[in-house]
């Protein structure tokens, strides 16, 4: 029978999990190309969100990248002024304002995710041995977990 592990390997188990995330995120913007777009992550996840959601609120978009509404009235204002995105009134609220995509801006989400996607198969494919394909599976399981979990439920 397994022991739990303490919390200090626990911490130590998380830091390094957000470590490899860093890690892995930062190459997937290199490697997609992310940075030559002159937008920040912030903004190409606004922007992501707008392609998938659309047309949207700047409160919904706040809720979905779990920032304020300065922060997406920000990051509007720059995918505004790329042509990236655009706003009309609400036909059901004129207070509010709906985004939409520019034909652009999901021409070049779909680059960036393509070229993540792309990098991501030929590191699996150099890295990763057949018989560690079934390891692999269960970390992205893992993940998904981690990502929905909610910690503020009641103890384990």
């Amino acid at each position: 029978m397994t022991e739990n592990p303490g919390p200090h390997e626990t911490a130590a188990t998380a830091q390094r999990l957000n470590d490899a995330i860093k890690r892995l995120r930062a190459r997937l913007r290199t490697e997609s190309g992310q940075h030559a777009t002159g937008l920040s992550a912030t903004q190409l996840g606004v922007l992501a969100n707008v392609v998938r959601e659309g047309p949207v609120t700047a409160a919904r978009l706040a809720a979905a990248e779990h920032v304020s509404a300065q922060a997406i009235a920000q990051s509007l204002a720059v995918l505004k002024a790329a042509g990236l995105v655009h706003s009309r009134p609400d036909p059901n609220d004129g207070r509010k304002k709906l985004m939409s995509a520019d034909p652009s801006a999901t021409e070049l989400i779909d680059k960036l995710l393509a070229g993540r996607a792309a990098f991501l198969a030929r590191a699996i494919d150099r890295v990763v041995a057949a018989d560690e394909r079934p390891d692999m599976d269960r970390a992205i399981d893992l993940l998904q977990r981690l990502a929905d979990a909610d910690v503020n439920e009641g103890p384990l």
